[in-house]
């Protein structure tokens, strides 16, 4: 197995090979994505269906003298294999010696860790102007997704490319016709009308801009792509490769649902069945139930997502039930924001959907769009939790910080079922305030919840006690009562243990109320302690009597940690706290 694989150590390798090795070179990588993603996971359609073009693309240009820059790279792992590292796909340990995405820290031939998308284009101009500036020769490419280019960013880049760039750039644009989910959205429609042309549609939006422009309508054939590429190599003006590919191929389920198989937990190859099982109901579902309901009931409602419908669990049946109430703006987050603002000042009840990381691109118009203006939108984050997403790239460990300290902004952190479900309906049908909800990565738990949260940062005592508060923040709540449970077992009295709800805001009154019979408040929070919840705490106490003590994730990079190894590390596990306790108290 990998007969041919194994001769490669680089992309010399990979030149020395005749038309039939290159066929079965690439045979081999996509048995070595099996191989991996059958037992860890990880993305599948963007990487079976990129094979053949990033051999083509090692065949023909000298990497790393020739610069590829991958956009979200989540389809890089092909282009890893063919740059040393195939023992992270072939050898199951040393699969943790290969992360997901491209990683500079592993490969010369890595430029940047990216794992979030539009950037390629932007990042390669960088390159390409340093080297303009420094007399270099070599090319620039930015490979980039159909899908990414909705992007804000990657429109700006090749707007910069085609107008200001007088040198060699390459731009090659990896059409599977398909984003993450169906595609949305004028560019989408645009490559539509260039594939059913063949490249020659006489509206042709990269020209437009200043850019070449050339089709390659095989991009699953390994020598018609050499001899694009050989078109294109050191060429002397920015131009953009168009070429198309089936995504999922060489996997018949992945080829067959796209959606489903943009990336997968380890999997059984026979049947596609995941080796994992799932709970029947998850804060997921229960996300996408409210949505459908709601969305039926009132019509009114509409909700957004920037190209996430399954972070809310909206599979492809449910948007098309949904209609007119559910809109995809593609990979535009800014817009996404935006848009929900003005939904919400026209009267309508605008929900917006995606993971914690991704919204991070959006600051700005979270701030100026929405919160000067006080427009009442709901915004969900999911993957808020340390313990979800762990790649150094898809952290969620820092919305609290980033989004908490945005003046009218109120952020809330469910602890349960009823919570959830009751701070969501509260959020959409009020009029007065900006929300942003953290949609909890643990088991589903069920709790008596209040319905209302007009009395904004207003704390909930579930349990009274003495001596030491415990504030434990939305997935760390059950922390929380296990703790609680420790220190009356081990130290003989009963804390006081305190569901904070707001994670944008202190209560000031409980807070002073605490200082009659406590010595000690506790908090926990699974994101990072600078700028988050237990900070405000902390500064609230700063010139009262009462010891205070944070514990939450330092403000640090993290990359594909174990979450209870991280705990620990830090000094946060149940017996941990106990020993600080008894040291304190």
């Amino acid at each position: 197995m990998y007969e041919i694989l194994k001769t490669v150590n680089g992309p010399a390798d990979v030149k020395k090979l005749n038309a039939n090795e290159l066929e079965m070179l690439a045979h081999d990588i996509r048995e070595a994505l099996f191989n991996r993603l059958t037992q860890i996971g990880g993305h599948c359609g963007p990487n079976f269906g990129i094979v053949e073009t990033e051999i083509a693309m090692h065949y023909v240009f000298n990497s790393p003298y020739d610069k590829f820059v991958f956009d979200v790279s989540h389809q890089s792992y092909p282009h890893k294999m063919l740059t040393g590292r195939r023992n992270g796909y072939i050898d199951s340990a040393c699969f943790k010696e290969d992360s997901g995405y491209t990683n500079p820290v592993e490969s010369e031939h890595d430029w940047f860790n990216v794992g979030h998308t539009s950037t390629s284009i932007s990042l390669a101009t960088g390159l390409a102007k340093a080297r303009d500036l420094k007399g270099g020769k070599e090319n620039v490419i930015a490979l980039i997704g159909d899908g990414s280019l909705t992007g804000g960013e990657a429109l700006e880049g090749l707007d910069f490319a085609g107008s200001e760039l007088k040198s060699n750039f390459i731009v090659i644009v990896n059409d599977n016709q398909q984003f993450i989910a169906e595609g949305h959205c004028g560019i989408y429609y645009h490559l539509e009308e260039l594939r059913r042309t063949k490249g020659t549609a006489a509206n042709n939006f990269f020209k437009s801009l200043g850019l070449d422009y050339i089709y390659e309508e095989n991009g699953n054939d390994i020598q018609a792509l050499i001899k694009t590429f050989q078109k294109v190599k050191d060429i002397n003006h920015p131009i953009v490769v168009h070429i198309c590919t089936q995504k999922g191929k060489g996997f018949k389920l992945a080829e067959e649902n796209r959606e489903v198989w943009h990336w997968s937990l380890p999997f059984d190859r026979e049947t596609g069945k995941y080796k994992v099982s799932f709970p029947a109901e998850t804060y997921t579902s229960l996300t996408a139930e409210y949505i459908v309901n709601k969305a039926a009931k009132d019509k009114d409602f509409v909700v957004i997502t920037p190209a996430m419908p399954m972070t809310a669990g909206l599979n492809q049946e449910l948007r098309q039930k949904l209609g007119d109430q559910y809109v995809d703006v593609g990979i535009a987050e800014e817009h996404a924001v935006a848009m929900a603002s003005g939904i919400a000042r026209a009267g309508g009840k605008s929900l917006l959907v995606t993971n914690s990381t991704f919204m991070q691109r959006t600051y700005d118009q979270i701030s100026q769009d929405v919160c000067i203006n006080g427009n009442p939108v709901t915004i969900l984050l999911n993957y808020v939790s340390f313990d979800g997403l762990t790649d150094v790239t898809h952290l969620g460990i820092f919305a609290v910080a980033a989004f908490s300290n945005i003046p009218n902004l109120v952020i809330l952190a469910p602890t349960s079922k009823e919570e959830y479900l009751n701070m969501l309906d509260w959020s959409v049908e009020q009029k007065k305030h900006p929300v942003m909800i953290l949609i909890p990565g643990n088991a589903v738990t069920s709790r008596v919840a209040d319905k209302e949260y007009n009395q904004l940062n207003r704390f909930k005592i579930e349990q009274i006690g003495e001596k030491v508060a415990i504030l434990a923040l939305g997935d760390f709540y059950q922390r929380g009562e296990e703790l609680a449970a420790h220190i009356k077992a081990e130290l003989g009295f009963v804390p006081t243990l305190i569901n904070p709800r707001y994670a944008s805001g202190i209560d000031e009154k409980m807070l002073n109320d605490l200082r009659q019979n406590h010595q000690m408040v506790i908090t926990l929070e699974d994101g990072i302690l600078d700028g988050g919840f237990g900070q405000k705490v902390a500064s609230f106490y700063g010139d009262k009597n009462m010891k205070v003590k944070n514990y939450g994730l330092k403000k640090e990079f993290y990359d594909r940690y174990n979450p209870e190894e991280l705990l620990k590390q830090l000094g946060m596990t149940t017996e941990q706290i106990i020993a600080d306790i008894k040291r304190e108290c």
